[in-house]
């Protein structure tokens, strides 16, 4: 039951954070924003591994009642989901990116950094679901054993 919890949770969160990074950053195309710059083709694998690294962090939260595991790695997750809304955005249409340096900047100064935040965003979800995970297994308390 637990794990039908999980697989439903972390498949859930995974469409959500699909559709948070994906349509404000244009990768899914609405009529609520156009993007100024082409998606490029590393943008469609960062944008799908975010969301299942994200989606899968966050099944390791839904909680089995026979074991209690502390909650960890909460801040990881956000960072590196907002890592990949920034990796995978236009970099002209970044608002944030435009006021801190302009657009000459958004393009010749941030876009060019954008796999390396890729990059780091994936590596920061993969690690914090590691750590969960390790941290899930090496912290398993029985409740109502005697200690």
């Amino acid at each position: 039951m637990v794990l039908v919890r999980r697989l439903s949770v972390g498949l859930v969160a995974a469409v959500v954070t699909a559709l948070a990074i994906g349509i404000p950053t244009g990768i899914i195309q609405t009529s609520f924003y156009h993007r100024m710059t082409p998606v490029l083709w590393w943008n469609y694998p960062v944008w799908a591994l975010s969301a299942i690294l994200t989606g899968a962090l966050v099944a390791t939260y839904v909680r089995d009642p026979a074991i209690e595991v502390p909650p960890t790695q909460g801040g990881k997750t956000f960072a590196g989901s907002m890592l990949s809304l920034f990796a995978v955005g236009c970099p002209i249409c970044n608002k944030l990116v435009v006021m801190a340096i302009g657009v000459s900047g958004a393009l010749n100064w941030f876009a060019p950094i954008q796999p390396v935040l890729a990059i780091a965003s994936l590596g920061l979800l993969a690690y914090a679901l590691w750590a969960r995970r390790r941290t899930a297994a090496a912290c398993r308390v029985r409740l109502g054993a005697p200690a």
